[in-house]
């Protein structure tokens, strides 16, 4: 019994692990490592194919044909129509409508000079926030966050008036630039300006839950090995976001292009001067010009097969990217 009790003494029993990871301590009051929870156990095979078969096939049929029938009507059949109705004269109206008016043409200059500018804007100053979103913190770290979601909450033509509030004639900074010889509202730097603002959530958006899993230890590392700033973006930071900006930039592009609110409000709707694709769209449609505006319109719905095609092949290589890399598996 003696015995007993100098051994239970002697080597006391540890702690249990606390079930939600607080630092448990030792026998000499030293402060242990942390226990952490363990892994969900993920759902198998079996279980689901059991749940599979646990409903009601009718219900499966009416959900899946309840999907089919809203996507048809929403998705595909207006697809359709715009192409049928573009053609529908033949093909040398179609390509006479988009090639022989100057109006037109310009319209598909303007839009594919603002959007890849727009989106250049994004890039630059989207990166920036993420980097310092994803790497410091610091006081007013949650506004900045709220504030790259604005465009996401204010209305396009709520956010075409702040411009022309902002740069307009009235206002003492318009003003200021008018007398200085430079023009911002009905002019294309207010197209650009209206377009970066709607689509400046995309890239930055992508790039934080990126930088957030990738971690700081590559730069670190880098930073201690002599490499200067630039070295440490183009060869670390870039390649480790490449598949995540690139997602980014392809969402913002495919906004940028089919804009309409913030532009029809500082465009002032000019024509051959600041008319884009979709307010062209626009003018054709009240003018009567229905093969014209349809046209146009399969133009930039072109646009938006191509930019889901990218988006389709992109976003598994962007989801990896942003999946933090789980522990090295333990050798044998």
């Amino acid at each position: 019994m003696g015995a007993e009790t100098e051994r239970s003494t002697s080597h006391p029993v540890s702690a249990p692990p606390d079930p939600i990871g607080r630092a448990t301590h030792g026998p000499g009051g030293e402060e242990a490592l942390p226990h952490t929870r363990p892994a969900p156990v993920s759902v198998s095979a079996h279980a689901r194919t059991h749940r599979r078969a646990a409903d009601p096939w009718y219900v499966r049929w009416a959900l899946v044909g309840a999907t089919l029938v809203i996507v048809g009507i929403l998705i595909v059949v207006p697809l359709v129509s715009v192409f049928a109705q573009a053609t529908a004269k033949g093909l040398r109206v179609y390509w006479d409508s988009l090639a022989a008016n100057p109006d037109t043409r310009h319209a598909v200059f303007l839009t594919l000079v603002v959007a890849p500018v727009a989106v250049a804007m994004n890039v630059v100053g989207g990166v920036a926030a993420a980097w310092a979103i994803a790497r410091f913190r610091f006081p007013g770290r949650a506004v900045l966050v709220t504030l790259i979601d604005l465009p996401f909450s204010v209305s396009p033509v709520v956010a075409g008036l702040l411009f022309v509030l902002l740069f307009g004639v009235q206002a003492p900074l318009g003003v200021w630039l008018r007398d200085h010889g430079y023009q911002v509202i009905f002019a294309p730097p207010a197209l650009v300006l209206a377009t970066a603002f709607v689509t400046f959530p995309f890239v930055a958006r992508e790039l934080i839950p990126v930088l957030e899993a990738v971690g700081p230890e590559e730069e670190l590392a880098a930073r201690s090995l002599g490499a200067s700033g630039w070295q440490l973006f183009w060869r670390i930071t870039v390649p480790n976001v490449k598949w995540g900006l690139l997602y980014g930039i392809i969402l913002s592009n495919a906004r940028a292009m089919g804009e309409f609110g913030a532009v029809y409000v500082v465009s002032g709707r000019i024509e051959g001067q600041t008319d884009t694709m979709p307010l062209r769209v626009q003018k054709l449609w009240e003018g009567s010009n229905n093969t014209a505006a349809f046209a146009l319109a399969s133009v930039l719905t072109l646009l938006a097969l191509v930019t889901l095609i990218l988006k389709v092949l992109i976003e598994p290589k962007a989801r990896a990217e942003a999946t933090p890399a789980g522990p090295p598996a333990p050798s044998e």
